[in-house]
């Protein structure tokens, strides 16, 4: 085919696919005589490829990663490029909601007051720019790609002054016993890391998905538990929708993110909860005030418990040893 059939059976320009084949993404053969561009099938899979994974947003740069990787069969990069996309739509959904909400917030106060001055806008939207600045602060300081492969062998030796392997275990048991989960019911771990803690409810029948921000993380959860459905997310934006889980759950997480992050990451958790459901972490964490070691990243708890229940849950909390605390949490009706 030439490139003017090609372009009326696939509804795009013939500029479009000239840029494409400027970009090294096609290659179609040109007639010695001519030299018009003739395409073949491969050609025109490579196009509808293209336009597809353009179509989701995936940049050039990286279609033409994910066209090599489905040549060479290679579903698990293929799958990973289009986790990568996901997550960041989702991320860029959790920003666009929030410019949603700016704007119902200046049309509320517009309709009360009957005008709208200048500091009320510049006040809303910058609270919004703020807000969306503190998502994007969020990084990866640990390297948990490359810790990933030995990740359980090194667990209890990233802390040994901290946690010890009988606190470890006798926090996921009482999370376990205060979610109580029921095998119709649905969890997500957030942060599920190598599958440890989604585990534990795996084995009482529940249906697990996990998240994490590491692709290393959630090949070794993959492989040890098959069964737990994983995406690449975290805390300021989890990739499911409103409402789909029962409970949520999350272990040595938390605490990696900054202080205003917290909040922002909580009211994602309530997001994706149903009515009545829970919410357990375990993490780092410490009362009075005074973190017990400055060294060391820490959860206020109180100022946890409080912002759970400025949101309607009922909650409760375990102290495991000096530094690991547990807290629950229900969505009230």
């Amino acid at each position: 085919m030439k490139i003017n059939e090609i372009a009326k059976k696939l509804n795009i320009s013939t500029r479009a696919i000239r840029f494409y084949e400027e970009k090294g993404l096609i290659s179609p053969e040109k007639q010695s005589e001519n030299s018009y561009r003739i395409f073949n099938e491969t050609d025109i899979w490579r196009l509808q490829t293209i336009i597809s994974l353009r179509e989701i947003g995936i940049p050039l740069e990286e279609i033409k990663k994910v066209l090599l990787n489905i040549e060479q069969e290679d579903k698990k990069e293929v799958e990973y490029y289009l986790n990568l996309q996901r997550a960041s739509m989702y991320s860029r959904w959790v920003e666009l909601k929030q410019q949603l909400d700016t704007i119902e917030q200046m049309i509320d106060k517009l309709k009360v007051r009957e005008t709208l001055n200048l500091e009320d806008i510049f006040e809303l939207a910058n609270g919004s720019k703020r807000l969306n600045a503190i998502r994007k602060q969020w990084s990866d300081q640990w390297g948990f790609d490359k810790l990933a492969p030995t990740f359980d062998q090194q667990l209890l030796n990233l802390f040994p002054e901290m946690i010890q392997i009988e606190d470890y275990k006798l926090s996921l048991n009482a999370a376990v016993e205060c979610i109580s989960p029921k095998k119709e019911e649905i969890g997500l771990d957030i942060g599920v890391g190598t599958g440890n803690f989604a585990s534990k409810f795996i084995l009482k029948g529940v249906q697990m998905k996990g998240i994490d921000q590491s692709k290393e993380m959630l090949k070794q959860c993959e492989i040890k538990y098959p069964e737990i459905e994983t995406k690449l997310g975290n805390f300021l934006a989890i990739p499911f929708s409103n409402g789909e889980f029962n409970f949520v759950i999350s272990s040595f997480t938390y605490n990696h993110l900054l202080d205003e992050q917290k909040v922002l990451a909580l009211d994602e958790v309530n997001r994706v909860l149903k009515p009545q459901g829970r919410i357990c972490i375990i993490d780092f964490m410490y009362e009075n005030k005074v973190p017990p070691r400055k060294d060391k990243q820490y959860t206020d708890r109180s100022e946890l418990i409080k912002q759970l229940n400025h949101m309607g849950f009922i909650t409760i909390y375990q102290q495991i040893n000096e530094y690991i605390h547990l807290v629950y949490g229900v969505k009230k009706l």
